[in-house]
């Protein structure tokens, strides 16, 4: 019979350790002691810590009107983040509550120092922890004042007036120095994956716009002007002309092949008729290696997850091509669940990662921005496999 897997830290982990509290007596026992030293060390610590957020509010006010305040005031919270942990650490170690660690906030965008800053000031855990210690040092200032006197005064009664007042300490840990609830969790991520995908949209839109400037405008302006030297010269120099024209219709056909391929870039026709199979294959035939496409889909996801799995493959495929120095590679894409999931192999030199500029880490916040997934193995010398995963929406 296998043990049962450990069971992570929960909320209910304060309440159960407060369950498990032995009953509280006249005699004093460990957990008496700890209650008392908590108690005594509320002062001083609370001291420190009113301390620190009065300045910090009192000289990010004054600061508030020039560049420097906003940053300050972020850098603070953080610093304020730093502070609740060790609450935290001594509310476990002195009065046995065990609450989970916040989680950290949400990492922006390489380069996106506003997104970072704004994130840090919108920190639900900051602001709490914030508003803990200001409240703090009037409990800090009664909590000694009634401890310390009734060590020599109360003491046959102070187990119960510690287990009391330590009570209501760990009330506010819990209440305040808790992690954030799933809901600002959730918030916080969305907000940093609308920014990727505010950013991605605009990069596509910047793409498009220089593809056609310097592509397809190009072309027709060129066509244009030899279109109206062809006229000119109609009447004087028939063959001239003729051969200009000529010309101008082989850039026609160029400018044509442009647009195609710019259009299948923004959403090629294929995968709208035919579906994510036909596709990717047909991005796959166009790959300087062999490429073997395997789709076990029964049925056809969401128009923007069938996107997003296309232009995936697809660039994935561009990075084969232009990269790996392989000699064959696969695709396989099926569902598994709620999942849509996708794997790009090849066999050449490896050593692919999110920070080597392949345009993988935009890939991993494209995919994070709709709830995906996207892991990347590639050992020096290969090979490389990627794995992506997409959340399975039916087509409405």
């Amino acid at each position: 019979m296998t043990a049962p897997a450990p069971r992570s830290p929960s909320f209910a982990d304060g309440r159960e350790d407060r369950e498990r509290l032995p009953p509280v007596r006249l005699a004093y026992d460990g957990h008496t002691w700890k209650e008392i030293a908590h108690l005594l060390l509320n002062l001083p610590v609370s001291v420190l810590g009113f301390v620190y957020v009065f300045v910090t509010l009192w000289v990010c006010g004054l600061l508030t009107l020039t560049v420097v305040g906003i940053p300050l005031l972020a850098a603070s919270l953080l610093g304020t983040r730093q502070l609740g942990k060790m609450e935290r650490a001594r509310a476990r170690a002195l009065l046995g509550v065990r609450v989970d660690e916040p989680s950290p906030i949400p990492r922006a965008r390489r380069g996106a120092g506003t997104q970072r800053l704004w994130m840090a000031l919108k920190d639900p855990v900051g602001w709490r922890t914030l508003l803990y210690y200001l409240i703090r040092l009037p409990w800090g200032v009664l909590t000694f004042a009634v401890v310390l006197p009734s060590l020599f005064v109360l003491w046959p009664v102070l187990p119960f007036i510690a287990r009391g007042l330590a009570n209501a300490d760990r009330a506010m840990v819990r209440g305040l120095l808790s992690p954030s609830d799933e809901l600002e969790r959730r918030i916080a991520e969305l907000e940093s994956d609308r920014g990727v995908v505010v950013d991605t949209a605009a990069a596509d839109l910047r793409r498009i716009e220089r593809d056609l400037h310097d592509g397809a405008q190009a072309r027709l302006v060129n066509l244009a002007m030899g279109l109206g030297l062809a006229k000119e010269k109609l009447l004087e120099d028939p063959d001239s002309a003729a051969a200009m024209v000529e010309e101008a219709h082989g850039e026609v056909k160029l400018a044509l092949q442009e647009l195609r391929d710019l259009a299948r870039g923004i959403h090629p026709a294929v995968l709208t008729d035919r579906g994510l199979d036909a596709a990717l294959s047909s991005v796959a035939s166009r790959c300087t290696v062999p490429v073997q496409v395997t789709a076990d889909l029964r049925s056809r996801p969401a128009p923007a997850i069938e996107g997003i799995a296309y232009f995936t493959v697809s660039e994935l495929l561009q990075n084969i091509s232009k990269h790996s120095g392989a000699r064959s590679a696969s695709v396989d894409v099926w569902r598994a669940d709620d999942r849509l999931l996708i794997q790009v192999q090849d066999d050449g030199r490896g050593g692919a990662s999110l920070d080597r500029g392949t345009g993988m880490r935009g890939l991993a916040d494209r995919l994070g921005a709709v709830d995906g997934l996207f892991v990347v193995d590639s050992p020096a010398g290969g090979p490389t496999t990627v794995t992506a995963e997409l959340p399975w929406r039916d087509r409405s």
